[in-house]
């Protein structure tokens, strides 16, 4: 059975945030479903790029998620901590131990949720202010727990296989990444 992803989309999200785990995950079959929570399905991106996402979240049945992810981006970051609903589904997520990423600016919503606390984590720089409780790694991505957050756009490659090798395995993960040729960038 397919894994199911469940990325929310706010108006100012991050371009590369959001359609590079997407397009990395789609290639695996994973269940990757991009969610409006604009009230309308084309939400334009912090640089004015207008995508359809899947679904509203109004329609999103979320209880199967293996992964809930919040690209970065401004306003789309704050807009994503605005949305009482995706507050509420994070808490649900992590009530239940099943996975949450958030990139760039985005890991201000879990922070501001608690849900960092204690935990090592990552952020765009200055954006550390708002992981209430967390550990400041500055890594391109870390890896707590339940909870993965990503540094900013030039981390998503790395953290969306490293999300893609969580969800599925590091063998299917790794054959992506050198079918995308992006292991020989990492040689140099």
């Amino acid at each position: 059975m397919a894994k199911k992803v469940y990325e929310f989309l706010a108006t100012g999200f991050e371009d590369i945030e959001a359609l590079i785990p997407l397009d990395i995950m789609r290639r695996t079959g994973v269940d990757f479903k991009t969610v409006s929570v604009t009230g309308n399905r084309m939400v334009e991106s912090a640089h004015g790029v207008a995508i359809q996402a899947d679904l509203l979240f109004e329609e999103a049945d979320l209880k199967d998620a293996d992964l809930l992810m919040l690209p970065g981006g401004l306003p789309g970051a704050t807009n994503l901590n605005d949305h009482v609903g995706v507050r509420r589904a994070l808490l649900e997520q992590n009530k239940e131990g099943k996975l949450i990423a958030a990139i760039c600016a985005a890991p201000m919503v879990p922070g501001a949720l608690g849900l960092l606390s204690g935990k090592r984590a990552t952020c765009y720089p200055g954006f550390e202010k708002y992981m209430e409780g967390a550990e400041y790694t500055h890594e391109l991505f870390t890896v707590d727990g339940n909870i993965i957050t990503g540094e900013g756009p030039a981390a998503t490659l790395p953290y969306a296989y490293a999300l893609l090798a969580m969800l599925t395995d590091r063998n299917t993960a790794d054959g992506i990444a050198e079918g995308m040729m992006y292991k020989h960038l990492m040689l140099k």
